[in-house]
């Protein structure tokens, strides 16, 4: 029997992509939606068999709380943002908006936001306290939001080629993520390209898509580099888009070691088609200073440790840089509940690979690191100078590594510092988080925060909140603050998720609880939420996470009580 040589692969799947994208071109909004409708079904079904996966991939001890960030950000994830397209895909067939039923509002710098979080009943219950609105690019009017919203679906019919995904190794809801988003709003067929580290969910993943695969418009495939380069490169092939690291982005776009460095210099591309991608970066979370109870500051070190630590700190927009006041007179003692609470997270395996180098040389770039416990990798590096070029300012470590740097100033005028030295200094736009006691947001007012926030030029701005609901929230955008080029890429280009198919989004901003619930009501947040889930302190997380997945597959009131039980002993 011969064996097809990697030109021949690589053929054979720039082949199919095309078939894929001409039977694409003749399926309804209706059908399409029958699709999604199915995949979601699908995604249930194979849920426990997912994470059971995920769980061996990670080195996790089976049924274990950890385990609970496989359900949250692999199935649930996945499901969730499936259920809610489908709901702007039946608007569009009855000729209205995916907006229509969303508030707009006027934000500073002449845009308009729209609130994507909460929406359903179920967001109200579930996401408590939470918010969300997608802030859209200046100048795009209420009208111009509401008419464009569609994308791709707006012309079904027009299809736009083929295209490549890189599918991420780190969190695995993205590869699927990332391929309905291809699918549907840029109306392509899609060659779904699997990270070697997830090569082992490729029967999950075939099983979910085979709706779409049995249909010839989607195809998921495991290679190495030679044959993901062919891939990449044949020209039946249209675009590509890709999640991963910023190197892995110029190699592809520019070509490998010391040619691609002298094609980007050159300003001569490799690659001569549409890339689009998601490249993480140096995430900072700041932290303003306020009067904090002892609970307060207990509660908001552990929110800092799931930041750092959640999925063993490999994901791209894990907190990296914590940025606090000199001014604050309770640094000290918030610092020192966020060194407890690194080292009384549940032990894990640092499982990505080469994160025991990047950990080492982290290390060695700053001598005063500090090995914090609960793992033999958890790191610190505190005292970071904030005029200097640290390497943890550049470097994404994607591991357990967490710097601390400090800023003068109190409210308002400590938040303008840490603004300025998040855009200028930290690499990267996909992600920043700050924590402020709504104490200290009223201080501020309401139009003058938002004119804080609109100079904080990220991707997705989580406030009292972790970036990665941002992810998890199926209607926000996901990725970098637009403005970069190829030749200076940072976090990519373009954005995915984006539910409402909004066509000029900007950013997201993301608003949680201060405090979870019953303290939540002391602040005013009026928040029902616990601890959430995503918690890396959270002792019930599998059980919730595997509720929650439940509940998403067929909502109703008669699953609400399992997942309030279980989260509320979390």
């Amino acid at each position: 029997m011969s064996v097809e040589t990697v030109p021949q692969r690589a053929d054979a799947i720039a082949a199919a992509a095309l078939d894929g994208a001409k039977a694409w071109s003749l399926v309804s909004l209706s059908e399409r939606r029958e699709l999604l409708e199915e995949f979601a079904e699908l995604v249930a079904q194979q849920a426990s068999e997912w994470v059971r996966i995920a769980t061996q991939i990670k080195g996790l001890t089976p049924n274990t709380p950890p385990v609970g960030e496989e359900w949250v950000s692999g199935p649930w994830a996945t499901l969730n943002y499936a259920r809610h397209l489908v709901e702007s895909i039946a608007k569009l067939e009855q000729g209205t908006s995916p907006t229509e039923g969303f508030d707009v509002r006027p934000v500073p710098g002449g845009r308009m936001a729209i609130k994507v979080l909460p929406h359903t009943v179920w967001d109200h219950l579930l996401l408590s306290g939470f918010s969300a609105e997608v802030w859209c690019q200046p100048g795009a009017s209420a009208q111009e939001i509401r008419s464009t919203a569609g994308l791709g679906l707006r012309e079904p019919g027009a299809v736009r080629g083929t295209c490549v995904v890189l599918g991420a190794g780190n969190i695995t809801s993205i590869a699927p993520l990332d391929a309905l988003y291809v699918l549907y709003a840029d109306n392509r067929s899609v060659a779904l390209k699997l990270n070697p580290v997830t090569d082992s969910l490729l029967p999950v993943y075939e099983a979910i898509f085979k709706p779409f695969i049995d249909l010839g418009v989607v195809q998921v495939f495991t290679s190495d580099l030679e044959l993901g380069a062919a891939v990449i490169a044949h020209p039946d092939i249209d675009a590509v888009h890709m999640t991963g690291s910023e190197a892995t982005h110029d190699a592809i776009v520019w070509g490998p070691g010391a040619e691609g460095a002298a094609n980007k210099a050159a300003g001569t591309p490799q690659l001569r088609k549409p890339i689009t991608s998601e490249l993480g970066g140096v995430a900072p979370i700041i932290v303003v200073p306020g009067r904090w109870s002892k609970r307060d500051l207990e509660f908001q070190a552990r929110h800092v440790a799931t930041m750092k630590l959640h999925n063993a700190g490999a994901n791209c927009v894990a907190g990296q840089v914590l940025v606090v006041s000199s001014s604050w007179d309770q640094k000290e003692e918030f610092l020192a509940a966020v060194r407890r609470a690194l080292s009384t997270a549940p032990s894990r395996p640092s499982w990505y690979p080469g994160t025991a180098g990047r950990i080492k040389a982290a290390r060695v770039d700053a001598p005063s690191a500090e090995v914090v416990g609960g793992t033999a990798e958890r790191t610190l590096l505190p005292a970071l100078d904030p005029t200097a070029d640290e390497p943890a300012y550049s470097t994404e470590y994607f591991g357990p590594v967490l710097g601390v740097t400090e800023l003068p100033g109190t409210g308002s005028n400590f938040l303008y510092r840490a603004v300025d030295f998040s855009n200028d200094r930290l690499h990267g736009t996909l992600g920043a988080n700050i924590l402020v006691h709504p104490r200290e947001l009223r201080s501020m007012g309401a139009d003058a925060f938002d004119r804080i926030l609109e100079g904080l030029r990220y991707g997705t701005i989580a406030v009292n909140a972790w970036t990665g609901v941002g992810y998890l929230s199926p209607l926000a955008s996901w990725g970098a603050f637009p403005g970069h080029t190829p030749d200076d890429i940072q976090s990519g280009i373009g954005v995915v998720h984006n539910g409402l198919l909004l066509a000029r989004a900007e950013r997201t901003v993301i608003r949680g609880p201060f405090r979870p619930f019953p303290r939540s009501w002391a602040t005013g947040d009026a928040s029902l939420t616990p601890v959430p889930p995503w918690f890396v302190h959270n002792r019930t997380a599998a059980t919730t996470g595997a509720r929650l997945v439940s509940f998403s597959a067929a909502p109703g009131w008669s699953k609400l009580p399992r997942v309030f039980a279980s989260a509320l002993r979390g």
